[in-house]
């Protein structure tokens, strides 16, 4: 498994002029990133971000348009999938950052984080260049070639975990007032206690 920053740090040589949307996946591009024309869309609705880059990479034809997406986002949104295949826009780069858990959110497991093969999800869906990395090694050695090949393009790269959050369980929680507090309040003021 590789490190999202070391991902990122390999991105940025072989970038040229692309627009690149940091999704949730590459929440940390803006970062290194030394140009206006990249787009940090933070924390749009899970799932947001593919259906996005595609409208962007179809409205920019000229430009390459490269989105660091997350396997909790595909999996919101898996029809994005066949409607960028179908789409074919030929400067879209689909990066997918999978490590198996909601960072974000603090941690849970994706569902099936182990067993879901998200580059034969983008092959069955259509995409027609697809490719899968887990020693950044290797991705360092074919990312040139990736990137010169027309879209979509489709890279699921394996990357460690690293948790934003406190796991939603273990916050200290905002409400004032337990959930059975609540319901009595409710039903006092209903009448119906």
């Amino acid at each position: 498994m590789m490190h999202t920053a070391e991902v990122l740090r390999v991105f940025a040589e072989h970038r040229g002029d692309a627009i690149v949307i940091s999704g949730r996946g590459g929440r940390h591009w803006m970062q290194i990133s030394d140009t206006a024309v990249d787009l940090p869309l933070g924390d749009p609705a899970m799932g947001g971000h593919s259906g996005f880059g595609l409208g962007l990479a179809l409205a920019q034809p000229d430009k390459r348009v490269v989105l660091f997406d997350s396997e909790g986002d595909i999996l919101m949104s898996l029809g994005q999938l066949p409607t960028i295949a179908e789409q074919a826009p030929v400067n879209f780069y689909h990066f997918i950052l999978d490590n198996e858990v909601y960072a974000t959110t603090g941690g849970q497991p994706v569902p099936g984080a182990k067993n879901v093969d998200y580059a034969g999800i983008a092959r069955a869906s259509g995409y027609p260049r697809v490719h899968s990395f887990a020693e950044i090694e290797d991705f360092t050695r074919e990312l040139p070639g990736l990137l010169a090949t027309p879209g979509p393009v489709f890279i699921a790269l394996k990357v460690l975990p690293e948790v934003e959050n406190t796991p939603i369980g273990q916050r200290v929680r905002w409400r004032k007032r337990s959930a059975d507090k609540v319901v009595t309040d409710l039903r006092d003021a209903l009448g119906v206690g």
